[in-house]
């Protein structure tokens, strides 16, 4: 069978299963769950693999859930396909978890089901016994990266090392057999079309620091007292000052919240808490933005006389793109969506962990519509559910067939063009060299 009935057939049976995919879709949006948390979202991925006839693994990196499908046409690569299983807090989200303040305002929830429509596609026609090689099919946990002061400790536990899903993953050897992979993102932007690629995301390292002060009575004796919130103020108005010295090139973003700031109103507050991202469009450019912000809370500590104590975390790498599947993507997404709805996109100042990956193998990140609001905002929602639940499955599947058919010729032409930067032993190292605690006493 040639590669376009091959996709026909496939996309046949999206179809028959649109219904299915799009109740997936919106049973995972009203259960969010936060990263490395979530388990109603990872046992329902599960159950359906399962109801497919494809063994899984869970409980990888705590929440992950893997299955996989065998071509009948002897070796060739394994390509994964990637959803995420998790959701972050969002004050005001009408569909916000009332406990936990989840909500599904990034579309992950849209992941999975393209990502478990694109399972059942397979496994209903049985394709792969027309290809060689092998599809994996990943549901990782906690891409968003907030939670950081709960991660902290789940590390200090030994129950993760590192704070993202593929980043952890990739530490455990979960990837080790796999040589790309792909996962497709949901947008609300009407600039990217129903379609597009971006060209590469920034990276980022994540950043706590907790001053330390002295309480006294805010009233009868404040001279007693170092006031540690001050201390967090002045180290956030000289982020701020140090902003203009970023070269534009690097497109640095440092956006800190402070999460604590006191106890009590008539207590000279001791301690206070900040966290942040420092992300950049290379490793040069956060690193060096990186010793700015350093320099800025060592500034608030020293102003007070309080202490800080500054730690740098790994975070995620930067995000190319690799530019042959890209291609490859344009031929099928154009065809799903029409070519008046696809777009070629530059450099994003979001980060992914999906990064982290793309310095190992080669990979794809590409988005699709059928959204509107603004990510990781209150009025984010799913507004076209064909088209950000049922499209992405037959993306995916598309994919499998421009990589893996005719003696996996796709795949093999990938990986013939790739210049992975790390290997995953490197990788580890490197993340491991980031990783730093600094004690100031100002």
């Amino acid at each position: 069978m040639n590669r376009e009935a091959l996709r026909a057939r496939l996309w046949q049976a999206i179809d028959r299963r649109a219904d299915d995919i799009v109740r997936i879709g919106e049973r995972i949006r009203k259960t969010p769950e936060l990263g490395f948390k979530e388990t109603k979202t990872a046992a329902l991925v599960d159950e359906t693999m399962r109801g497919l006839g494809l063994p899984t693994r869970t409980g990888l990196a705590m929440t992950g859930v893997r299955a996989e499908i065998e071509g009948g046409q002897g070796g060739g690569p394994t390509f994964a396909l990637i959803g995420e299983l998790d959701a972050l807090r969002v004050a005001g989200h009408p569909e916000a978890d009332p406990v936990t303040g989840a909500a599904h305002a990034c579309g992950h929830n849209a992941q999975i089901a393209g990502l478990l429509g694109a399972a059942m596609a397979l496994a209903d026609t049985g394709a792969m016994r027309e290809l060689p090689g092998r599809v994996v099919f990943f549901a990782v946990p906690a891409e968003e990266g907030g939670d950081l002061e709960w991660r902290v400790e789940q590390a200090r536990q030994g129950r993760l090392e590192f704070f993202g899903g593929k980043c952890e993953l990739l530490r455990l050897g979960q990837f080790d057999d796999v040589d790309l992979a792909m996962m497709i993102h949901t947008t609300p932007r009407p600039e990217d079309g129903r379609a597009c690629v971006p060209l590469s995301n920034n990276g980022r390292f994540g950043k706590t620091a907790r001053f330390v002060g002295r309480a006294a009575h805010a009233g009868g004796a404040p001279h007693m007292g170092v006031n540690a919130l001050y201390a967090a103020q002045i180290a956030l108005a000289a982020i701020n000052a140090v902003r203009e010295t970023f070269r534009d090139d690097d497109t640095i973003r440092v956006h800190p919240i402070l999460t604590h700031g006191g106890s009590q109103v008539n207590v000279i507050p001791g301690e206070a808490r900040i966290e942040t991202y420092v992300r950049g469009r290379t490793l040069e450019g956060i690193r060096d933005a990186n010793a700015r912000v350093d320099r800025a809370l060592r500034a608030g500590a020293l102003a007070l006389g309080a202490r800080v104590e500054i730690e740098t975390l790994p975070g995620y790498l930067p995000l190319a793109c690799d530019a042959t599947m890209a291609r490859m993507f344009r031929d099928s997404a154009t065809s799903l969506v029409g070519a008046e709805h696809y777009r070629e996109i530059g450099h994003r100042t979001g980060s992914t962990d999906m990064g982290d990956l793309s310095q190992v193998m080669p990979v794809l990140h590409p988005y699709m519509g059928g959204a509107r609001g603004t990510g990781h905002a209150a009025d984010y929602q799913i507004s076209d559910p064909q088209l950000a639940y049922v499209a992405p499955a037959k993306a995916l599947a598309a994919m499998v067939v421009d990589l893996l058919a005719d003696g996996a010729g796709g795949a093999r032409e990938v990986l013939g063009r790739a210049r992975p930067a790390m290997t995953r032993e490197s990788y580890v190292a490197f993340q491991r060299s980031v990783a730093r605690r600094e004690v100031f006493e100002g």
